[in-house]
C-alpha cells in the first residue's frame, strides 16, 4: 500500500488480507463491490441529514465502506470495526495509531493552529503540543501537502498519528463547533468586572450579560448537551471558578473535566440552561429546580436541572435520564436469580411495603422505575409521589413535592388515598409522617414501594423503628428490603485474567482453588480505564417469620442481619465478591463499593 501512496478500497483490503483479518472470499466481495458500496453512503452523506450534523464528511473513507460490509474478523469472529481497520493501516503506512478520545483532548490545543474550515477541508485535528512540536491526527496517511504547508506556515514540527475519519468528524464538530460558539459569543460580551464572586454578591443587577437567546450561546448549549449524550454521562457540572468556569462530564460514576470556558461567559450559558427548564433568570440567590425534555437518537431525554448559589456565582448540574437505561427489564440491572425471583414475588404481593435502599447515585430510581413499569397495566392505578419527578412516565400519575405550597410526602399520602391507587410509590420516607402514611396505606390494602438512605437492608429497620414506627406495624406491613450498589463492569474488549495474592485471598476469605479473577487493561472502548457501564449488587431481605420474630422495639442490628442471613440473604459484600468471580467486576470495585 505503502507503494501507491494512495489510499482506496482495494489497496486497503489487500493490507487487510496480508494482516490475516479477512480471506480470500471476503477480499472478492470488497472488489467487486467496494465502489457501488462507496456511491451508496456517499448518497447518503449527501441527503441531508448527515451532512448537517457532520460538516465536510462529503466522502466516505475506505475504512467506512469496508466496514460496512459487516465482515467478521478471521480467527476471532468479531465484526470488522472502522477502528481495527484504520488500526492496521497505521502500521502499514509506519505511523502511530490514536483512538480520539473526547474527554482526554485539550481544546485550547485543538482549536491553537488550524481553522475548524481548514480541518474538515484536510481531515485533521492537533491533539498535542510539547515545545515546538505539535501531534495532529489525520484521517490520510498519504495527503501530507497541507502538513508540510503548516509547517512552514507556524514554524513547527508536526508529527503525524493515523486516526480514523468518523472520530476526526466527531471531534471537529463537537469540538471546534463548542469553541466556534464559545469564542464568537466572547468577541460579543462587553468586557466588564467580575460581579459573580461571593464579595461582589449584591452587585449582580449591574453585570452585563448576554441574552439567554443569543445565536452562539444556543449553538454551545446545543454543542454541549451533544456532546454529553455522546460520551454516555449521567450528570454534566457547570461550575463557576475564580477566573474561569469548568465543565465537567460524569461517566460510569467519575467524573471528568471537559471545556474550560471564559467566565464572562457563564452567566449567559446558565441563562439559556435556565430559559430552557423554565426556570426564575432573574433569580441567582436561591437554588431553583427545573427540567428538558430534548430527543437524541430519536429518543427522548428527560434532564433534570439544578442551580447552587456557590461562591464564584451560579453552579447547574444537570442529570440525564435516558430511559434505556431508566427503564430496563428487572432481569437485566445485576439481580442473580435467587435475588430476582425473591424481589419479583415481593412486587407481585396484593399490599405492604416494599423498601429500597443506598446512598444517592446507587441505582434505587431505576430499580423503582423498572418495578412500576413491569407492574403496569390497564388494570392498575399506579401513583407516585417524587421530589421531584425523575421522569415523566405516562403510565404512572406522578406528582411533584412543592414544599413551598404545603404538598409534601405526609400531606400528599393522605389524599392518594381518595384516589382508588392500587400501587403507590414514595420517593423518600423521611420523616415520622411519611413512614406513618406509608404504614396506614399498606394497612388499608395498597402496594407500598419506597426508598430509605441506609447503608444495608436491616439497617432499614432500625431506621424505621427510630422514625417512630412500633414493631408489631412494621412486622404486619413490611414485605422486604432491597439494599444496592452499583459497580463498574469490566470492559469486554480489554478483559484479561489474573490470579489473586494469597493476601487478597485472606482478605475475602476465599477458596484457594477459586482465585481467578479479570481485569481491564484498558483500551480506546473504554479511554483505558478498564470499564465499560455499570451493573448492580444487591442485598434482599425477605421479612420471613425468624426476622420478625427477631423484631422488637430494642432490635439488636447485628441480630438482625444474622438471622436474615441465616434464612439466606447473601450481603452486598459477598453479591460483589460473586460479580468479582463470574468476571463483571474487579477487585477494586469491591473494595471502593462494599469498604
Amino acid at each position: 500500500m505503502s507503494s501507491k501512496r494512495i489510499l482506496d478500497i482495494d489497496s486497503v483490503a489487500k493490507v487487510l488480507l496480508q494482516a490475516g483479518l479477512i480471506n480470500e472470499t471476503q477480499l472478492e466481495l470488497i472488489h467487486a463491490n467496494g465502489a457501488a458500496q462507496a456511491a451508496r453512503l456517499n448518497g447518503h452523506r449527501r441527503s441531508g441529514v448527515e451532512r448537517r450534523t457532520r460538516p465536510g464528511a462529503d466522502q466516505v473513507s475506505p475504512a467506512e465502506v469496508i466496514c460496512s460490509f459487516n465482515l467478521e474478523q478471521t480467527g476471532d469472529g468479531k465484526l470488522l470495526s472502522e477502528d481495527r481497520v484504520t488500526e492496521i493501516i497505521a502500521q502499514a503506512a509506519g505511523l502511530d495509531y490514536l483512538k480520539l478520545d473526547p474527554l482526554k483532548l485539550n481544546m485550547d490545543i485543538m482549536t491553537e493552529f488550524v481553522s475548524r474550515g481548514f480541518a474538515l477541508k484536510n481531515m485533521m485535528v492537533p491533539v498535542a503540543k510539547q515545545g515546538d512540536s505539535v501531534t495532529i491526527a489525520v484521517a490520510d496517511p498519504f495527503q501530507t501537502q497541507a502538513i508540510e504547508g503548516l509547517e512552514q506556515a507556524r514554524k513547527i514540527h508536526i508529527k503525524r498519528v493515523l486516526a480514523s475519519r468518523s472520530d476526526i468528524l466527531k471531534i471537529l464538530s463537537e469540538f471546534f463547533g463548542f469553541r466556534a460558539s464559545v469564542m464568537a459569543a466572547e468577541s460579543e460580551q462587553q468586557a466588564g468586572s467580575d460581579l459573580n464572586n461571593l464579595e461582589q454578591y449584591f452587585q449582580m443587577r449591574g453585570q452585563q450579560e448576554l441574552e439567554g437567546n443569543d445565536k452562539h450561546i444556543i449553538s454551545a448549549v446545543d454543542y454541549l448537551l451533544q456532546h454529553a449524550f455522546d460520551q454516555r454521562a449521567s450528570d454534566i457540572h457547570i461550575e463557576p471558578k475564580r477566573n474561569n468556569s469548568l465543565i465537567r462530564f460524569r461517566v460510569d460514576g467519575v467524573l471528568h473535566n471537559i471545556h474550560s470556558i471564559p467566565k464572562n461567559l457563564h452567566p449567559p450559558i446558565i441563562s439559556r440552561l435556565k430559559l430552557l427548564a423554565r426556570m426564575d433568570l432573574a433569580e441567582k440567590r436561591r437554588p431553583q429546580d427545573g427540567r428538558i425534555k430534548t430527543e437524541h437518537q430519536r429518543k427522548e431525554v428527560e434532564l433534570r436541572v439544578s442551580t447552587l448559589p456557590v461562591a464564584f456565582g451560579e453552579k447547574m448540574v444537570i442529570r440525564i435520564f435516558n430511559p434505556d437505561i431508566l427503564m430496563q427489564e428487572l432481569d437485566k440491572i445485576g439481580f442473580f436469580p435467587r435475588e430476582y425471583q425473591l424481589y419479583s414475588a415481593f412486587i407481585r404481593r396484593p399490599n405492604g411495603i416494599i423498601l429500597v435502599t443506598g446512598p444517592t447515585g446507587s441505582g434505587k430510581t431505576t430499580t423503582l422505575y423498572s418495578s412500576l413499569r413491569t407492574l403496569a397495566s390497564p388494570e392498575t392505578n399506579i401513583v407516585t409521589v417524587e421530589d421531584p419527578i425523575e421522569m415523566v412516565m405516562e403510565e404512572f400519575n406522578q406528582v411533584g413535592v412543592q414544599n413551598a405550597i404545603d404538598v409534601t410526602f405526609s400531606t400528599v399520602l393522605r389524599n392518594i388515598l381518595r384516589q382508588d391507587p392500587d400501587i403507590i410509590m414514595i420517593g423518600e420516607i423521611r420523616d415520622k409522617d411519611t413512614a406513618e402514611s406509608a404504614v396506614q396505606a399498606a394497612l388499608t390494602g395498597h402496594l407500598v414501594l419506597s426508598t430509605l438512605h441506609t447503608n444495608d437492608a436491616p439497617s432499614s429497620i432500625t431506621r424505621l423503628l427510630d422514625l417512630g414506627i412500633p414493631a408489631f406495624l412494621l412486622a404486619s406491613t413490611l414485605i422486604g428490603v432491597n439494599a444496592q450498589r452499583l459497580v463498574r463492569r469490566i470492559c469486554s474488549n480489554c478483559k484479561i485474567e489474573r490470579q489473586l495474592s494469597a493476601e487478597e485471598i485472606a482478605y475475602l476469605q476465599l477458596d484457594p482453588e477459586n482465585c481467578q479473577v479479570w481485569e481491564g487493561e484498558g483500551c480506546s472502548e473504554c479511554r483505558g480505564t478498564g470499564y465499560r457501564g455499570r451493573t448492580g449488587i444487591f442485598e434482599v431481605m425477605d421479612f420471613t417469620e425468624s426476622v420478625k420474630d427477631a423484631l422488637t422495639e430494642q432490635t439488636d442490628l447485628s441480630k438482625l442481619q444474622q438471622v436474615a442471613v441465616a434464612d439466606g440473604m447473601v450481603t452486598l459484600r459477598q453479591a460483589a465478591i460473586r460479580k468479582l468471580l463470574e468476571g463483571e467486576t474487579t477487585l477494586e470495585e469491591v473494595l471502593a463499593v462494599t469498604g
